[in-house]
């Protein structure tokens, strides 16, 4: 089949390569030239474990390709993604102003019947708003080709992007009433990956697009719930760890996203959240728990700061913080509402200086905390530790998982470990000499 994907960020890009890894005729799009001359050259402008080499492949077999031209990915196509970005706008809604524009895009170019796909995350409405702007746009240049929209909302976990499109735990598919050509169409697009078990769930458009909004905030419900678990354990002297790993046994709760720590950040839950409290708001819905979900998160992010704070009675001038990890969770680069940043803001706030450390996101972390002096970033994590006071570790990398005890109690100056992702045993960091917080542990 031939795919034209419009958008070669995280999702746009995974798509497309995976698409044809398993033998599509692939063409992305990006309005970028630089990262399109990037990705021409076979550099992935991202970090994805998986990714470059599925790039590679596909490149050299002649199934991918990289263009800012839409007329080109209008002439190449059978089916076009739509896979553009829907950051926050300043009241929480989702910005929807790349999608519309895609689809405007396409309305002027179009020269047969074509099915558009719209795997952005959007409100409930907006593959309306996608028919409607390319129809405008076909009536304005006086022709008349079938379009139909679909919705394919993405489940992608950054770090496991490439594992998670190659063998899904669901594939949802939303399609107009009666749209059989559209269905058929998805379902051979996604057969190979779809062989040992039927994942394709179909179901209208509206209900598609609702689905990833409730994936993705449950998911953050359960989080933040922990989390404010966490806290009220750490005054009653019990361990969230073995509270997780209790109510975790039972099957209709699960393991999964229960884990204590310094909240969550990334493209996903926060915006999404957001989005589906103003949608929820333009209905007169109050949506309470999603909004305790937000605020819990905000004071979570900020947890392991005012536990730094009190460990040094409330003063922080001239004490070295290192830190370990930076992006907003492991294998990724990715630094959008990291809790990093929330730490640092609040230690440097406070007087501290931090040496900061991350395998891979640095060069984006330095972008986002800009020219704040009291911050400098560390060659390796051994060096971030080299002349501090006390280290806090936010991002659960594996190189920091199991690191020598004995050594950081000879190095830290006040011998202070703060967990921020639960990551140690308490009675271990103890027995080698430092003194250990974590979220929720005793």
């Amino acid at each position: 089949m031939k795919i034209s994907v419009i958008g070669t960020g995280y999702v746009g890009l995974v798509t497309g390569a995976c698409l044809a890894d398993v033998g599509n005729d692939v063409l992305c799009v990006d309005v970028n030239p630089r990262k399109v001359e990037q990705l021409q050259r076979g550099e992935v402008p991202i970090h994805e474990p998986g990714l470059e080499p599925v790039v590679e492949r596909s490149m050299k077999a002649g199934r991918l390709h990289f263009t800012t031209s839409y007329d080109e990915a209008v002439a190449h196509a059978d089916a076009i993604f739509i896979a553009v970005g829907t950051p926050s706008g300043e009241d929480g809604s989702a910005d929807l102003s790349h999608v519309v524009n895609c689809a405007q895009e396409l309305g002027r170019r179009l020269q047969r019947d074509s099915l558009v796909i719209v795997k952005s995350t959007v409100p409930v409405g907006t593959n309306d708003m996608v028919r409607d702007a390319i129809e405008r746009e076909l009536k304005l240049r006086g022709v008349a080709f079938r379009v139909r929209t679909a919705s394919n909302p993405e489940f992608l976990k950054e770090g496991f992007a490439v594992a998670d499109f190659m063998k899904p735990d669901r594939i949802i598919v939303g399609v107009r009433d009666q749209d059989h050509r559209s269905t058929e169409m998805l379902r051979e697009m996604y057969a190979p990956f779809n062989r040992n078990r039927d994942r394709l769930v179909v179901m209208d458009v509206r209900s598609a697009e609702f689905t990833k909004y409730a994936a993705n905030c449950m998911l953050a419900v359960r989080i933040s719930f922990m989390n404010e678990l966490a806290n009220l354990a750490e005054r009653l002297g019990v361990d969230i760890e073995h509270v997780r790993q209790g109510i975790g046994s039972d099957p209709r709760i699960g393991p999964q996203f229960l884990y204590a720590g310094a909240g969550f950040g990334g493209s996903c839950f926060p915006k999404d959240l957001r989005a589906l409290i103003h949608t929820a708001d333009g209905q007169g819905q109050a949506c309470d728990i999603l909004r305790a979900a937000v605020e819990v998160n905000a004071r979570q992010r900020r947890v392991l700061a005012e536990k730094v704070s009190r460990h040094f009675g409330g003063d922080l001038k001239g004490r070295t913080i290192a830190l370990w990890g930076l992006a907003f969770k492991a294998n990724t680069d990715d630094m959008r509402e990291a809790s990093s940043l929330a730490v640092i803001e609040e230690l440097t706030r406070t007087g501290a200086r931090v040496v900061a450390y991350d395998p891979v996101a640095m060069p984006n972390a330095r972008e986002e905390i800009g020219d704040n002096k009291r911050v400098t970033m560390a060659g390796s994590a051994r060096e971030a530790v080299e002349g501090a006071d006390a280290l806090a570790v936010l991002t659960e990398w594996l190189e920091f998982r199991s690191p020598d005890f004995g050594w950081l109690a000879s190095t830290l100056r006040s011998k202070s470990l703060f967990d921020g992702r639960n990551l140690y045993d308490p009675a271990t960091v103890r027995a080698a000499g430092l003194t250990y917080y974590g979220i929720g542990r005793v």
